[in-house]
């Protein structure tokens, strides 16, 4: 079994204009859900730690009709957070970025997060996220000063779905940034969207494709896992 680190916003708070964002249920607790159908372990962490705040409008009748992400949150599966500056990072086979608009604002400029992302990737795990996950990978260095999406073939939320409520409150437009480092793609024809932008970098588009995403991850890291064991074997 491999060894995820799933890292989540603490939130953000606008109050002249009443805007409270953070991580998006759906987004964290589809691709837990396929994680663990592998076999694979989740840990959670996030700037601050503790319990991060949870976008509102996630887990609303609109966002969530069955109430299935909001019955996961309320048995407090996310109530507790690793500070990410005390994630030994070395421990984990793979990170991905959960997505909602809090990513923006406190995952994007995260220099723990991105040290982190780093150690991950030089390790030779899986680094992906979601939504509005890869905010933090579009400032993301390797040692050499590469980006560490520089020229890859990526996705995330785009401008055409970002909801009227939000024009002029977010720092920056995630699609925008991307394009200028990335092969950025919306794959507007497909009802769930994920790329590999190679063998250790995947992101996925919004949060229909949290699933999509999930299973993606699952699968690459069962298979990972079956190779070592096969060259363990020879």
């Amino acid at each position: 079994m491999a060894k995820v680190l799933a890292v989540l916003s603490n939130g953000h708070v606008n109050e002249e204009h009443n805007y409270v964002t953070g991580w998006w249920a759906e987004e964290l607790f589809a691709p837990v859900l396929e994680l663990e159908k592998e076999g694979h372990i989740v840990g959670l962490a996030s700037p601050k730690g503790g319990k991060p705040v949870v976008d509102p409008l996630s887990l609303s009748k609109e966002y969530d009709p069955d109430g299935k992400y909001k019955e996961l949150y309320e048995r407090g599966i996310a109530d507790k957070t690793t500070p990410i500056v005390d994630v030994k990072a070395s421990d984990y086979d793979a990170i991905f970025i959960v997505g909602g608009h809090g990513a923006m604002f406190d995952l994007a400029h995260d220099e723990d997060l991105q040290a982190v992302i780093n150690i991950v990737y030089e390790t030779g795990g899986i680094v992906s996220a979601v939504c509005h996950g890869p905010a933090p990978l579009i400032y993301t260095k390797l040692k050499n000063g590469k980006g560490i999406l520089d020229g890859l073939k990526v996705t995330g939320y785009p401008n055409k779905m970002e909801p009227k409520e939000v024009d002029g409150l977010l720092p920056f437009s995630l699609e925008d940034e991307m394009r200028k480092i990335a092969d950025y793609s919306d794959g507007s024809d497909e009802k769930e969207y994920v790329v590999w932008g190679s063998e250790q970098i995947l992101t996925g588009r919004d949060p229909q494709s949290s699933p999509l995403f999930g299973r993606e991850l699952a699968k690459k890291l069962t298979s990972l896992e079956e190779k070592e064991e096969e060259k363990f074997f020879d």
